[in-house]
């Protein structure tokens, strides 16, 4: 028996890659999958993927991008969520600033080095027309690390997904004092070069039984009700969740989306060029559009 690892956010959004692996459907075939929580973030599981720590990670668009170049050697074998993520910008809960417009010197909270919370501080620097170049940035793992650095006396800012974080928003350990979506579809499931020669077709059949997973939840009326339970969320902030929330549901990439994507990255920095879709595309095993 052959164990198939794949790493994810513990977040609402993975619900459906959940559903699957708890379905084991290729154990018949001898591949086990086994599910790992990630709570650092795309940063932490591009590092996994390069040193073989994982077969497949759930990684925020930007990120995989951006390692890509770098020399991540893996590949996007399709989209999870196309919709964009609608990022809260949090501060100290004892914080005296209520807004984004009072920030003088932008300073961050970032789970790790090329993570998503990093590189969505130059969406927000673009938007808010600070220097990219003056960021300030430090290192705190996770939310958890987030919560337990923030400092009411200097307001550093950390971005991460707002219904993640509104159970702590609502208990007044942070403020959410604004929000900036990602300009691109947020989350993209990538996979070793390692694990496409070792487990090959089955990565694509796994892909496709999360896709009929989500397509099944986004017409289910239980969707919200098992999210809920599952994450411990209100089920209002789930149901207004879900009405933003575009899981993909089958192989299809639009070309010109991608480029406009990677023409923006470049422009903020994330990138130094726009990376051919082929270099980084299964595109054998997906439809890609015009």
């Amino acid at each position: 028996m052959k164990t198939l690892r794949i790493t994810g956010v513990p977040e609402h959004f993975n619900f459906p890659w959940r559903k699957v692996v708890a379905a084991q459907p290729f154990e018949k075939d001898g591949v086990l999958l086994q599910w790992i929580d990630e709570s650092r973030g795309s940063g932490q599981m591009n590092k996994d993927l390069r040193e073989d720590n994982t077969d497949i990670a759930i990684v925020l668009t930007e990120s995989f991008l951006k390692d890509f170049e770098a020399g991540n050697p893996s590949k996007m074998i399709g989209f999870h969520v196309k919709s964009p993520l609608n990022w809260g910008i949090h501060i100290s809960g004892d914080s005296p600033v209520n807004s984004v417009d009072e920030i003088k010197e932008p300073a961050f909270l970032i789970s790790r080095p090329g993570s998503g919370s990093q590189l969505m501080s130059y969406v927000l620097a673009k938007r808010e027309g600070w220097n990219s170049e003056t960021l300030e940035f430090k290192t705190v793992n996770n939310l958890p690390g987030a919560l337990e650095a923030m400092n009411a006396e200097k307001p550093e800012m950390f971005l991460w997904e707002k219904y993640t974080t509104k159970p702590w928003v609502d208990s007044g350990q942070m403020k959410r004092i604004g929000e900036v979506p990602s300009p691109w579809p947020c989350f993209a499931i990538i996979a070793s070069d390692k694990a496409l020669a070792e487990f090959g077709k089955i990565l694509f059949q796994l892909r496709d039984s999360v896709y009929h997973a989500s397509e099944n939840l986004q017409a289910s009326d239980l969707a919200v009700k098992e999210i809920s339970q599952n994450y411990e969320l209100d089920a209002a902030d789930v149901k207004e969740w879900f009405a933003q929330t575009t899981w993909a549901i089958d192989s299809e990439i639009s070309r010109a989306q991608l480029m406009n994507s990677m023409k923006t990255m470049k422009e903020l920095g994330i990138i130094s060029e726009e990376i051919p879709l082929e270099n980084f595309l299964t595109s054998q095993y997906l439809s890609i559009t015009f």
